[in-house]
């Protein structure tokens, strides 16, 4: 039986100045090896909540924990077991794939042939071991993403958040990612995804919370959440229903 790997108790996040929370009395556990989803519209709070569970910044109260570490009290070593992969690309453009690998690498811990190898082991996996010595201010956008991926997991991670993994690239480059990381998953690594691919997230996805306004507004299963929403055929009819149809523009 799996047990609980990520702890939220009343979490909060209120940015100076603003007038509302970003993170509103949020609580949720997730058990060890699932796939769970955050899924919202813009605004609705799940950058802020990754970023918070990556240590990135601090909640306005409330606490958590991860594999029964706090950060107040142990922010050195959830960082060894935790992977992030930003939305934005965090690689450096000058530089080549596995320069920028090596880098990274070196920055978990990780040196020497080992490294090395990792490096080369995942660029080969995920289709790029003949641009490993290109530059990657030529790489189209799926290689940066896949580049950009490699470079949160080289230190194998307990857990792994994904913010937008798959936004911008074709779908050659999406399925080698997928896959990807459902291997990564089936080797132990719990995944934190957010998306705006509700068809994706759906097929992906073990567990889903659906969070709008700093607030889980559902959770279970992508089935169960179908099952039991009136007249949803898929995830994207659940997601509608439970968020509305309002524009969440916002500049």
């Amino acid at each position: 039986m799996s047990q609980p790997i990520i702890h939220i108790q009343q979490l909060y996040k209120k940015y100076k100045d603003a007038d509302d929370f970003s993170v509103n009395d949020l609580s949720l556990v997730v058990d060890e090896k699932e796939i769970f989803g955050l899924l919202g519209p813009n605004g609705a709070g799940k950058t802020t909540l990754l970023s918070m569970l990556c240590g990135l910044i601090k909640p306005t109260s409330g606490n958590f924990a991860i594999a029964d570490y706090t950060y107040d009290k142990n922010a050195t070593t959830i960082k060894k077991i935790i992977g992030v992969v930003p939305q934005e690309y965090a690689l450096y453009p000058t530089l080549t794939a596995k320069e920028n690998l090596m880098y990274f690498g070196s920055m978990y811990g990780l040196k020497g042939k080992e490294l090395s190898q990792k490096v080369d082991e995942a660029l080969e996996h995920l289709g790029l071991g003949k641009f490993a010595h290109k530059r990657i201010d030529t790489f189209s956008g799926g290689m940066k993403r896949r580049v950009n991926l490699i470079a949160g997991i080289l230190h194998n991670p307990k857990v792994l958040f994904l913010d937008e993994p798959t936004v911008g690239v074709d779908v050659q480059s999406k399925n080698v990612i997928i896959d990807y990381l459902k291997e990564l998953n089936q080797k132990g690594t719990t995944i934190i995804y957010t998306s705006h691919h509700l068809s994706e997230a759906q097929d992906f996805c073990t567990k889903i919370a659906i969070i709008d306004r700093g607030k889980i507004y559902a959770e279970g299963t992508p089935n169960d959440l179908i099952a039991n929403t009136p007249n949803a055929h898929n995830l994207e009819d659940v997601f509608i229903s439970l968020t509305g149809k309002e524009l969440r523009d916002a500049v």
